[in-house]
């Protein structure tokens, strides 16, 4: 082990404006990319990113998102899920990241992040969400709970949804274990910065 460090210690009392963002989320990295794809009740379609999201229980498998405040009003794929209860997950790789940071600009509500990224939206069989036809992987969701965190008149919301089903590309798959390697999975880091999940080690977990 090595020997401590000298900290600079912050007190959450004390950060100006996004200062808590800034450091919190370059500490915690890499962090894994939920792109999004949700679809309104009058049928517009939505595709974002979102960083602050992770897989958060296994039984049932159990994910969520967290949209960020908006001066517009709620972002669409909070919007859409509220309304139709639906939403997809399409996994970020080496292959997809462009067309995901695409997604990100704002567009007006009516227009498909689809269509700006260039990507081919098909209707998820169970769900009707739009999924990523070139995302190797995709989960549609149902939603179990959407909370509101942080300070009132601020914070975000989580957006929780329950796995109903998986569709992710044979050449990843050895029965439900997934090649991590072969995956080649993108995670975001502060500003623009990501990192691809390839360096990969092995620590054997104690008994």
């Amino acid at each position: 082990m090595t020997q401590p460090e000298a900290k600079t210690t912050f007190l959450e009392a004390d950060f100006a404006g996004i200062d808590g963002y800034k450091l919190g989320s370059g500490l915690v990295v890499p962090r894994p990319v939920g792109w999004i794809g949700t679809k309104a009740a009058d049928g517009s379609e939505n595709l974002a990113p979102y960083s602050f999201f992770n897989m958060v229980s296994g039984d049932p498998p159990t994910f969520l998102y967290s949209p960020g405040p908006n001066p517009d009003g709620p972002k669409g794929s909070l919007r859409n899920a509220e309304e139709t209860g639906v939403f997809t997950i399409n996994i970020v790789t080496a292959e997809t990241v462009e067309a995901m940071n695409a997604t990100a600009a704002t567009v007006p509500h009516g227009e498909s992040e689809f269509d700006l990224a260039g990507v081919t939206s098909v209707p998820g069989p169970v769900t009707g969400a739009p999924m990523v036809a070139e995302a190797a992987a995709n989960i549609e969701c149902r939603v179990t709970e959407i909370v509101h965190v942080g300070r009132e008149g601020g914070g975000s919301m989580l957006v929780i949804g329950e796995a109903l089903a998986f569709h992710v590309a044979e050449r990843l798959l050895d029965g439900t274990r997934v090649d991590q390697a072969e995956l080649r999975a993108v995670g975001r880091h502060v500003g623009n910065a990501y990192s691809n999940a390839t360096d990969l080690f092995e620590i054997v977990r104690p008994a």
